[in-house]
């Protein structure tokens, strides 16, 4: 008896062990549009007035850490995704404020770390979900030998929309991708599973998507006309999203780790909800279809636990949740009373707290203790560093070079992950530099593509009540000129060196 008992013990000590070194599967989601006011979880700590819970996002803020300092690399969508993607601030790519648009230069150079790389390297089996949310390559039609060129202009139809040629998902190190290449919001109106068009019905063919086409379906097109899938419709793309990324967790090989990268549909326009997702009513169940979406996304987190659970990996997955920019300003909704950005000014696109300041949620059951909250202030780029520190993996040269490892907090640490945070604003042109509590705005000349023509906007003290954020500019103040001098001083310095920032 005794013996036996020694035995168990032992046993439960060796495979816990072993069980602790494992490398954990990796879920990073992305979603689209969403902010801090979006996910009741974060809503509840400023207001009673809940118009919509997400329950699944909230349990794995309750099971996990929570963020509330966490910014995105720019208020807007494109630059956003590049920064998360690489590492690196927006400012070091060839366009810093977006590359707009599926048929433009991806500015993910061929020799750069990417997320699918760098989790290719550790040995997992890597995917990609969703939206990619910046330039690839598609050819001519006239010769496939030849990138086409997009001149950005209405009905491009001479582009081969068939399959991406190069610089897309499986380009930049994942085994596996469904992606929309510029999300449901925009051309080429279509799906790829690895870079070749994936046809929605037997008799798909590639047409041009007007928005006559669209206005049959309920669907107000949210950019231009464009080449698609004559099947296309918006409203199945967060099922079909889904349940790839669920089957993506259920075929996984148990003899190695996976990585998916899941960028959401949820909530871009066009708001296009689901009727029913995994048993739940979703489509006209709140007062808005802006609404409707963030309770899609919320099902679709479900759906991904239930998945990780029925696999037997729960334990040893992390999960990260935020958002590529602040929440949308939606009358509609906010007449509900619902607040997508919370007490914040602002929302997507704009320099101030609403439109970069975002969820930012990290679970993982057996490493990080539960109902821990972070007040320290973090970035999305720093994703790419903590799965290379989790992953033991050193990032070295021109990569990642402003990407900051938050595994110390994740542990329970109290680390200062950045001396201060520089993000953007994004089609006014702002650049943004935060230290200590300080905000200030910077502005850019529109006309300068070298961005090199700055002028300090305004200076915000983030210290004071949060409600009070942003309602005071002092930039005229002759008692804050110093401050606004040390801010507008260390922002050049940082970004005109081209100094590697990471810690």
């Amino acid at each position: 008896m005794k013996k036996n008992t020694l035995f168990v013990y032992f046993y439960i000590v060796f495979t816990t062990f072993v069980f602790a070194q494992e490398k954990p599967n990796v879920i990073v989601v992305l979603a689209d549009d969403i902010g801090l006011g979006d996910i009741s979880y974060y809503r509840e700590k400023h207001s009673k007035n809940i118009i919509l819970e997400t329950p699944n996002i909230d349990k794995l803020a309750k099971e996990g850490m929570a963020f509330t300092d966490a910014h995105t690399p720019a208020a807007l969508c494109a630059p956003t995704r590049y920064a998360i993607m690489s590492g690196n601030h927006c400012y070091r790519s060839y366009a810093p404020w977006g590359v707009w648009g599926a048929y433009r230069p991806s500015p993910i150079e061929p020799n750069q770390l990417t997320l699918g790389k760098l989790m290719k390297k550790a040995g997992y089996q890597t995917s990609f979900f969703g939206k990619w949310g910046f330039g690839m390559d598609f050819a001519r039609k006239d010769n496939p030998n030849v990138v086409y060129d997009s001149p950005r202009i209405e009905h491009e139809l001479d582009v081969d929309i068939s399959k991406v040629i190069g610089k897309g998902p499986v380009q930049n190190g994942f085994d596996y991708s469904f992606m929309y290449p510029a999300g449901i919001q925009a051309e080429p109106y279509a799906v790829y599973e690895n870079g070749v068009m994936m046809p929605l019905n037997k008799d798909s063919e590639i047409v041009l998507i007007t928005q006559e086409k669209m206005s049959k379906l309920n669907v107000k097109l949210d950019k231009k006309e464009g080449l698609g899938d004559s099947y296309w419709n918006p409203y199945n793309s967060g099922k079909l999203l889904i349940d790839k990324a669920v089957g993506f967790i259920e075929n996984a090989s148990d003899e190695d780790p996976f990585f998916m990268y899941y960028c959401s549909q949820a909530v871009h326009l066009p708001h296009t909800p689901s009727k029913k997702m995994n048993g739940t009513k979703i489509a006209g169940t709140t007062p808005s279809s802006h609404l409707d979406m963030v309770k899609e996304l919320d099902v679709q987190m479900e759906m991904l636990v239930d998945a990780l659970k029925k696999k037997g990996v729960y334990d040893n997955t992390l999960i990260i949740f935020t958002s590529d920019n602040g929440g949308l300003l939606k009358p509609k909704t906010i007449k509900s009373g619902h607040q997508s950005n919370d007490i914040y000014r602002g929302g997507k696109n704009q320099m101030y707290e609403g439109g970069h300041r975002v969820p930012f949620i990290a679970w993982w059951p057996s490493q990080i203790k539960a109902n821990t909250v972070s007040n320290t202030p973090i970035l999305g780029i720093d994703i790419m560093a903590t799965l290379a520190d989790i992953t033991n993996q050193k990032i070295e040269g021109n990569n990642a070079m402003d990407s900051s490892s938050l595994l110390p907090l994740l542990k329970g640490e109290n680390k200062q992950v950045h001396p201060f945070l520089m993000t953007q604003s994004g089609t006014g042109k702002q650049t943004i530099i935060i230290k200590d509590g300080w905000k200030l705005i910077i502005q850019l000349d529109k006309k300068d593509k070298t961005d090199r023509n700055r002028m300090p906007f305004a200076l915000f003290n983030l210290s004071k009540n949060p409600t009070e954020n942003e309602k005071d500019n002092l930039i005229t103040n002759p008692k804050f000129k110093n401050k606004v001098n040390e801010l507008f001083q260390l922002y050049n310095e940082t970004r005109d060196s081209g100094v590697i920032t990471r810690t």
